[in-house]
């Protein structure tokens, strides 16, 4: 007999701190009884945090014998395993902490999510909550990681504790089918008892894979509302009840309550969170990276595209597959060890204004003005990235520093006839290949936290942006100041508009800083004038 298990209000707080409305949770419920759902996972039970999380983040039994459960619907929670092994006194007492015999609480099924290494101990843990009378899974994480033998081996070791199911979770999105065979045979060689699946979806593939594992004799399998979860999120429920119907032909599945609830609370929801799959959660399928780097990047608009993508690249080859905050605002900047560069901006800028063109629409609507201004008053134009909204020869340098940026416009860079200033001896010999035949002027950078350093040839920079970049060519080129054109800014409450504001306010109050100076339209805090000021 197929056991169907939902979890969308244990791994859907992810996005909203397990913070579902009563109603919300009233209407899942009973969509849940309709579509004949045996156990619903309701969150997570766990010690207190240092930040407000709702109901589903403690899933306590009195938060749970505040709601309404449907008869025969059967009530879960999930404990991590890294949580109650930390515990001072051992997983023992932090279980005694968390749950009361079951004779006395509401709960039924209680998973625990473990990974290789905390394997053994969380089995310890299962024996303790089966004395009390629940039914117990524990849930194999990032399983996909472990060789074949490996997993033989583990299911040997379940196989003298007594579980009531083994689950294995595809953490990554990585695995396809036949892999999802092989991980099931090996447990097969040592586990006869019942088996679970938990499939993300980063790939697109965690549907096939839970058919798959049906085929192969799994008879647990959980899902989500929408796929609501984690990153790219998981199977879809309301699919898993198509496929299951097949299987399941005497069991009633009214499956209209699930849609009205999708259409009333999870619509909305996923229109503003934005959990599913998309390319960015493929490759992190791909390559082995934890989805929720992929989350956070996605939920933060200061990562444009080519930083997600550096990332990405960043944490494939040094690992991704433990999510650390520190990992990815490290991955964020690309440029450390000793900077290298054969260039110095002095030769070109000493003694002259220099103008940065930002690519903020106000170039383009100023355009008229800004080309008499560089007629005139003859500054030294360097232009971010690939900006052309100003006559060709009005510019002299191009600035470029972010790696993925540069590969994606290397194209573009070998059309354009301005001197390039990279810092060229740092990169991969990818994109050094890639601009083979441009003139290239080798300015070294080197990222380091709350720093600006202006030397000969290269930079310490707090950041790998490109306006921090073209601020150190002119400052290290000793220019007299700096004007900036085309850098507009956001609206009032864009993290953007935060993080320039801290980035041009640490540059100004760094020792040998130069003047800055909007001449066109902005919302950063500097000394503002106007193109027009010049006839």
């Amino acid at each position: 007999m197929i056991k169907l298990l939902d979890c969308t209000l244990r791994d859907g707080g992810y996005y909203n701190s397990w913070n579902f409305s009563q109603n919300l949770i009233h209407d899942y419920l009973q969509s849940m009884a309709a579509i004949s759902v045996d156990y619903v996972e309701l969150g997570f039970r766990g010690f207190p945090q240092d930040d407000f999380l709702g109901g589903c983040a403690y899933t306590t039994d009195t938060f749970i014998r505040s709601l309404t459960i449907p008869e025969n619907l059967k009530i879960g929670v999930m404990v991590n395993a890294s949580e109650l092994i930390k515990y001072a006194d051992g997983i023992i007492p932090a279980l005694h902490q968390l749950f009361k015999p079951a004779s006395d609480s509401p709960v039924s099924l209680v998973r625990i999510p473990c990974h290789y290494y905390e394997f053994e101990q969380t089995l310890l843990g299962c024996e303790w909550l089966k004395d009390q009378g629940y039914q117990v899974g524990i849930n194999l994480m990032q399983v996909a990681d472990r060789s074949l033998v490996e997993v033989q081996q583990l299911s040997q070791i379940a196989s003298h504790y007594h579980l009531d199911v083994l689950y294995f979770a595809d953490s990554m999105g990585s695995m396809n089918p036949k892999q999802t065979s092989q991980i099931i045979h090996a447990l097969r060689e040592g586990w006869s008892g019942d088996l679970g699946i938990h499939t993300h979806d980063n790939m697109g593939r965690a549907l096939s894979n839970c058919v798959q594992a049906v085929k192969d004799g799994v008879t647990w399998i959980d899902g989500t509302v929408t796929g609501m979860g984690r990153g790219a999120g998981n199977v879809k429920t309301e699919y898993l009840v198509v496929e299951l119907a097949e299987i399941r032909p005497n069991v009633s599945c009214n499956i209209i309550p699930l849609m009205e609830l999708i259409s009333n609370y999870f619509s909305p929801m996923q229109h503003e969170y934005g959990w599913g799959t998309n390319t960015y959660y493929y490759l992190a399928g791909k390559y082995g990276i934890h989805p929720t780097y992929i989350q956070e990047m996605l939920a933060d608009n200061r990562y444009l595209d080519e930083d997600i993508l550096g990332v990405i690249d960043h944490l494939k080859s040094s690992g991704g597959k433990r999510f650390s905050l520190n990992a990815l605002n490290s991955a964020r900047h690309f440029y450390t060890g000793e900077p290298i560069g054969t260039w110095s901006p002095k030769s070109l800028i000493a003694g002259r204004d220099v103008l940065i063109l930002g690519t903020g629409p106000g170039v383009e609507v100023h355009q008229q003005a800004l080309e008499n201004f560089i007629s005139s008053q003859h500054p030294i134009v360097i232009a971010l990235n690939t900006q052309t909204h100003i006559a060709s020869d009005l510019i002299d340098l191009r600035a470029a520093c972010h790696p993925v940026r540069l590969l994606a416009d290397c194209q573009e860079h070998l059309n354009l006839s301005q001197p390039l200033v990279i810092p060229y001896s740092m990169l991969s010999k990818d994109i050094r290949n890639e601009l083979e035949g441009k003139e290239l002027l080798d300015f070294g950078l080197v990222v380091q936290s709350e720093t600006f350093k202006f030397e000969d040839n290269y930079c310490i920079l707090p950041t790998s942006m490109v306006i921090a970049y073209s601020l150190a060519i002119a400052t290290s080129g000793r220019a007299k100041k700096i004007l900036l054109a085309g850098f507009d800014g956001y609206g009032s409450d864009d993290l953007r508009n935060h993080e320039m504001d801290y980035l041009l306010n640490l540059y100004s109050s760094t020792p040998g800083a130069l003047p800055l100076v909007a001449i066109t339209p902005t919302k950063y805090r500097i000394k503002r004038t106007s193109v027009y000021e010049v006839g």
